[in-house]
């Protein structure tokens, strides 16, 4: 079943299906919505207000704050560069949407996603170079 964020203003109402949220970001008063599709919203929201509409909907850590201006939803992440603070988010069409962003925030997200798939990812040949050397 298809979950939905309601993202409510004096003015407006959006009803967004969470798969498709490529991420957000803070501009002053006002945050920027953009889609995995392309399309983008802005609207009259804050940061703060943002965080605590999702706090209240959303059940689940799709959706992580990178810095003090942006969430990006983890399951779009293609790329994280530490050394050129770039990271790559995946779009619908199998596009890359560049987000140039602090080193700090960039490395606790790499932390989190290396976290949640374990170690399952690393190499093999270490456990077998261990186990060389202890037949030796």
């Amino acid at each position: 079943m298809d979950k939905y964020l309601i993202i409510k203003t004096r003015d407006e109402l959006l009803r967004i299906k969470t798969s498709q949220i490529l991420y957000f970001e803070a501009d002053r008063n006002y945050t920027k919505l953009v889609l995995a599709n392309g399309i983008q919203f802005t609207f009259a929201l804050n940061m703060g207000k943002v965080i605590e509409m999702l706090e209240t909907q959303m059940a689940g850590n799709f959706l992580v704050r990178v810095g003090k201006s942006h969430i990006v939803n983890k399951n779009h992440v293609m790329q994280i560069n530490l050394p050129h603070q770039r990271l790559m988010l995946l779009t619908e069409d199998n596009k890359l949407k560049e987000l140039i962003l602090s080193k700090d925030p960039l490395k606790a997200l790499k932390d989190t996603i290396e976290r949640e798939h374990g170690k399952s990812n690393e190499p093999q040949t270490r456990n077998n170079d261990a186990q060389d050397r202890k037949s030796e």
